[in-house]
C-alpha cells in the first residue's frame, strides 16, 4: 500500500485531540497531506499541509436521512491509498512505512475479541453467513486504511437506502456498524494487524492500565503504530495518557486538563442525580417482592 493521504474527522469540540494527533503524525516523519472531514458545521484553523475535505452532496444526503454525523467518514470509501483515524488517536510509528508491504483493507484494533458495537440485528446475519470466523473481519471505525476504492458515491447511496438502511442510516448509536457493513459488502480482503501473522500489540489505550505500558513493546516489529482512546472515559486518567499530552503546549495542556476535570465533575453529578431514581426502583422492587410472597 502506497499511502497518499491521512484522513480524519474533526470538529472544534475535539480540537485539542486533533492537535495531538497531527503533531504525533509529523513526529514520526510522515508528511503526507492531512484531509479533515468536518463532523458538523464547526471549523477551526488547521496546520500546514492539512485541509478541510467535505463531500457536500454526501453530507447533505446523510443529514437528510437522519444518519449519525460520523457516517460522513464513508466518503473515504470513494478514494484509495489512505489511512483514516479519529481525532482521539496518536501515532507512534510512521503509517506510510508500516502499511507499505500490505494490501487490501487494513485495521489494527481488537474488536475481533469483542464485537460489540460493530454489528446490528440486520448486519450480524450477513457477517455470519460469510464465515464461522466472521469476527476477524470487524473493526473499529476510528482507524483503518485501504489501498483501493471500495465504493462510488452512488453505490453508497444504493447500499444505505436499498440494502442496509437499518444499519447505515437508522442506527444512531454510532457509525461503526454502518462502516463495517459497507466495507465487507465491497468484497475487499480485511487484514487485522493484531492477528497472525503480524500479532501486533494492542492499539487501544484502554488495554494499558499501568505505568509500565512500554514493556509490552520490546519487540519493535510488534509495537503498535498508533494508539486509540476510543471508549476511554476522560475522567479516568491513565499513565499512557501522557503519550498524548506530551504533544500539547502548556496552554493547550492546561485547557485539556480543565476539560478532563469538567468531565469528571459531570460524571459525579450524573451519578448523584441518578441516586434518587435508583433508590425509588430499589424500594419499588422490594415492595413488589413482598406482595409476591
Amino acid at each position: 500500500m502506497k499511502l497518499e493521504s491521512i484522513v480524519t474527522l474533526a470538529s472544534p469540540e475535539v480540537r485539542l485531540r486533533f492537535i495531538a494527533m497531527e503533531r504525533s503524525l509529523r513526529a514520526t516523519g510522515c508528511n503526507l497531506p492531512l484531509r479533515v472531514i468536518p463532523y458538523n458545521e464547526g471549523r477551526f484553523d488547521l496546520p500546514a499541509n492539512a485541509e478541510w475535505w467535505e463531500d457536500i452532496e454526501m453530507s447533505e444526503w446523510l443529514k437528510s436521512r437522519g444518519a449519525h454525523p460520523a457516517m460522513r467518514k464513508c466518503q473515504c470509501l470513494t478514494i484509495a491509498n489512505f489511512q483514516f483515524v479519529d481525532a482521539d488517536v496518536i501515532f507512534l510509528r510512521n503509517p506510510a512505512e508500516i502499511l507499505k508491504p500490505l494490501d487490501g483493507f487494513v485495521t489494527s484494533c481488537g474488536h475481533w475479541r469483542n464485537t460489540g458495537h460493530t454489528v446490528t440485528r440486520q448486519s450480524w446475519p450477513i457477517f455470519a453467513s460469510m464465515s464461522t470466523m466472521w469476527q476477524k473481519w470487524v473493526f473499529n471505525s476510528g482507524q483503518w486504511a485501504s489501498d483501493r476504492i471500495l465504493h462510488t458515491r452512488e453505490s453508497i447511496y444504493e447500499c444505505c437506502e436499498s440494502k442496509f438502511k437499518e444499519t447505515c442510516l437508522t442506527y444512531n448509536n454510532c457509525d461503526q456498524p454502518g462502516i463495517n457493513l459497507l466495507v465487507i459488502s465491497s468484497g475487499v480482503p480485511v487484514h487485522n494487524l493484531t492477528l497472525p501473522p503480524w500479532n501486533m500489540e494492542s492499539t487501544w489505550a484502554g488495554d494499558y492500565l499501568g505505568s509500565n505500558f512500554e514493556s509490552y513493546w520490546g519487540d519493535v516489529d510488534r509495537k503498535p503504530y498508533l494508539l486509540h482512546w476510543a471508549g476511554c472515559a476522560m475522567d479516568k486518567r491513565r499513565p499512557i495518557d501522557g503519550l498524548m499530552e506530551r504533544f500539547l503546549n502548556p496552554d493547550e495542556l492546561k485547557a485539556w486538563r480543565s476539560d478532563v476535570e469538567s468531565c469528571a465533575r459531570s460524571s459525579v453529578s450524573g451519578i448523584l442525580r441518578s441516586i434518587p431514581w435508583r433508590l425509588y426502583r430499589a424500594i419499588r422492587c422490594f415492595k413488589m417482592s413482598l406482595f409476591s410472597e
